[in-house]
Parts: C-alpha cells; structure tokens; sequence
C-alpha cells in the first residue's frame, strides 16, 4: 500500500479506502489508485485481507462422501444442491470451501474454524454423521444441514417432509392396486428413514399390503442396480418399488429389465428428489419433487443469522408427488 500511495500521490489511508471499496473514495481517486495498483502488477490478498477481519467470508460446504463407494459422488441431485449453495454465496459475496472428505470428526470442523479458514458450514445430507452432528451442535460450532428435519436434533436443518413424500409413494401404491412393496434405501440415513416410516404408515392401514426393505449402503447406481438385481433373483418380485433416489430408480429400472420385467406393466416405481433426466428417462420417472432451487438460498440465509448471533428454526420444503410413466 505504501507504494501504491507513493505513485497514485495519495496517502495509505486512502489507498487502504480504495482497495475496501469504500464510499468515502470519490471516482477519480479510486480510478487512479486502482490504475496506478494494475500498472505496478499489485492486485489485493484476499486471504491476507481476511485476516484483518472478524471473519472470513468463507463457509466450508461438506458433502456426505461416506455415503458413496469409495468417496466418488455421482448423483445430480447433490450437484443441484450444491449450485443452489454456490450460487446463494455469491449473492452474498461469500466465498465457497468445498471441504475434504477427511473431514469427519468434531474436532477436525472445530479447527477449521479456528484457524479462520471457515466462518462455518453447511453439511449437504445428514448421512451417518447424527451423533457427530449433534456434539458439533453442543460445541457451538456454526452450521446447519440438508437432510431430515428433526425438531429434537439440537441443531438446524432444512428439507423436504421426507415422511409426506413416503405417504404420498404409498398413496399412489395403494391407488394403484398394488399390494407387494418393496422400499429400495439405506435407512441408517434420517431422511431416507422417514421416508421409509412415511410408507409403511400408509401400508399399515391396508391388510393386504406387505412391505418388504432392501437395504442399499452406498447412494449410487451400481450398488443399487446390482443389490436389485440380486434381490429379484432370490425373491418374488413386487408389484411396487419405492426407491430412496431417482439415479436408484434409474438402476431398479435397468434391473427389473434383466428379468423381463417393465414399469408400469409389471410393477409400480416412484424415485424421489426429481433430477432434470427424470422426466426424459425412458419411461418417464414418477418421483417425489424436493424444491431444490429454494434450498440453497435457505440454508445460506439462515447460517448468516447464526453467525450473526441468531438462532434460526429448522424449515421444511414444500413436498409434492411429481406422477409420470412409471
């Protein structure tokens, strides 16, 4: 800043006013200061700036990557959420810290936070973390989360009503005439499991129906397309499928296609989340929609508040049975 002072004819207060943005700078001097700073090759060290600072204008976006086969995430629907969230930050001009996958204990986020390198978090799927989340919450430790919405959870969280969308697949199932079902999903994950509860709640009213679980660990298509298959061939099939994502529709499709076996002729199938390639997949997805486009801005709003001191409610998105082909 000295030198920049020195050639611009100005002192290091004002050159310092400059580089800030600040409104206390009239045009010409800012335009001069700024000419002077790109001819001498000086541009500004963020990082350095941010140092200065009560924070950092960075938050650290933790994606659930035990929750996919060797750490490779491959889902649309993770990448819309994370758009969403890239995309809110800017607005906002916060920058974007997509943090490492070793990042899995308390105190690793806690020293993240203070080494300056995040003012806080935004986790993108609960996953298995619950008990971590919940001793992160109890450390103060800035954050909120994508996932299912508990109000017991000490912390806040933003999500569809995973419960209703259960209820809704369960509904159509129901209406649908189908009295086998089988729920494709790892219920370990919250959301998934109330997914799951949302199902069995509308089975439970109709005797006929039997609901049957397989269990898939990772959110991919192989292991969901592969865990399917085997399962049909040491089962009955049935006659409505329930899967906890549409990229594990996808794979159910594919399947029950090995065994001769066509949605909506042979069996019912509803995904959830409505990823764009649901409605041009061939057939055509019927799936419960989360309203993704509202979710990032959501979650950066409300961790704002929490930085700022405030102490946000959990939210829940509007939920809605999207029914096409299947």
């Amino acid at each position: 800043m000295g030198d920049i002072a020195r050639l611009a004819n100005v002192s290091k207060p004002t050159v310092s006013r400059v580089l800030n943005n600040s409104p206390l700078v009239n045009e010409a001097t800012r335009e001069r200061v700024l000419r002077v700073a790109r001819e001498n090759g000086y541009a500004i060290n963020r990082n350095a700036q941010k140092l200065r600072q009560a924070r950092n204008d960075t938050v650290a976006v933790v994606l659930d990557f035990g929750s996919h086969r060797a750490g490779r995430i491959a889902d649309p629907f993770i990448f819309e959420l994370l758009a969403g969230v890239s995309e809110a930050l800017s607005v906002r001009n916060q920058d974007l810290l997509l943090s490492p996958s070793n990042l899995t204990d308390v105190q690793s986020h806690l020293d993240l936070i203070s080494s300056r390198v995040a003012d806080g978090f935004i986790f993108l799927g609960q996953g298995v973390r619950g008990p971590m989340l919940r001793d992160l919450a109890r450390a103060g430790a800035p954050f909120v989360v994508w996932g299912g919405v508990d109000p017991t959870e000490p912390y806040c969280s933003v999500g569809s009503d995973n419960r209703l969308g259960g209820e809704l697949a369960g509904d159509l199932f129901v209406k649908r005439g189908a009295k086998r079902w089988l729920f494709v999903g790892n219920v370990a994950h919250a959301e998934i499991r109330m997914r799951f509860d949302g199902l069995r709640a509308v089975a439970a009213k109709h005797p006929e129906v039997t609901v049957e679980h397989l269990e898939v660990e990772h959110m991919a298509y192989a292991p969901a397309y592969q865990q399917t298959l085997a399962w049909l061939r040491g089962n009955p099939p049935p006659d409505a499928v329930f899967a906890f994502s549409d990229t594990a529709a996808i794979a159910i499709v594919a399947a029950f296609r090995e065994l001769g076996l066509e949605a909506p002729a042979d069996y019912s199938l509803c995904g959830y989340n409505n990823i764009p390639p649901a409605a041009d997949f061939t057939p055509a997805l019927t799936t419960i929609e989360q309203e993704t486009h509202l979710a990032g801005a959501i979650l950066v709003e409300k961790l704002m508040q929490i930085l700022d001191g405030g102490k946000p409610k959990s939210s829940v998105l509007p939920t809605r049975l999207i029914v096409r082909q299947t």
